[in-house]
């Protein structure tokens, strides 16, 4: 991969850009148009973890009615939910979809976190990054993406998260194909990218991804147009 690239018809004018400041580019071209995003919605750190664990194959709607259904059972708590059957914590999930499949991976996250750490994620914020991240991965149903989320917004540790609107938006804006590890895409980042804009920036990249970056994409009105690695 070249070090240098270049922008084309950015202000009109092309700049030879170091992959860093490509990536800083288009960071501040979304955050000027999106301004801050405050994400992940949620009151606490457990619920991020479990919304981590329910948005997978399903929408951020589904999500939020299954959390609903969750407090107003009262049972979004480690301990309640530890204690709950997996036929009785799946009934209340329904809405996020494959619920009696999640059931099992909120069942086998929750066990990991009462047996190591009393039930209280708080107490994670203590562990090394990279610990704890392989630890994550090793729970049933935990990939790459459940563990940084739960990692960057949970426990505000300095993971940038990938998914297919971040893949989507770098490959259509030729710095890296779609087809490259998930490990590829986060190194791009973490490699040149501060930490403290990790949180932000991943939530912008969901912004453009379901708005403009769709998978039949709206180029003509998106923010980022005319922006290219390869000066196209």
């Amino acid at each position: 991969m070249k070090e240098d690239i270049a922008i084309a018809h950015y202000n009109t004018t092309a700049h030879d850009l170091s992959i860093g400041e490509f990536l800083t580019r288009i960071y501040e071209t979304l955050y000027a148009a999106f301004g801050p995003q405050h994400w992940w919605p949620a009151e606490t750190p457990f619920e991020v973890a479990v919304g981590a664990i329910l948005t997978q194959n399903t929408n951020w709607l589904n999500v939020e009615k299954a959390i609903s259904n969750l407090k107003a059972n009262n049972a979004l708590d480690p301990l309640i939910m530890h204690a709950m059957s997996p036929h009785d914590l799946s009934a209340l999930i329904i809405p996020s979809g494959y619920h009696n499949v999640k059931a099992a991976r909120l069942k086998a996250f929750i066990g990991f976190l009462v047996l190591n750490y009393g039930g209280v994620i708080e107490t994670m914020k203590e562990q090394e990054t990279a610990a704890l991240r392989t630890a994550l991965l090793e729970i049933n149903g935990i990939g790459p993406e459940t563990a940084d989320s739960i990692l960057l917004y949970a426990l505000q540790k300095p993971v940038f998260v990938i998914d297919a609107y971040t893949k989507r938006v770098i490959d259509r804006h030729g710095l890296m194909d779609y087809k490259r590890p998930y490990d590829d895409f986060q190194a791009l980042f973490q490699n040149v990218i501060g930490h403290d804009i990790y949180n932000n920036y991943h939530a912008l990249f969901v912004r453009l991804g379901k708005y403009f970056c769709k998978p039949k994409p709206l180029c003509a009105e998106c923010p980022l147009k005319g922006i290219s690695y390869h000066g196209d």
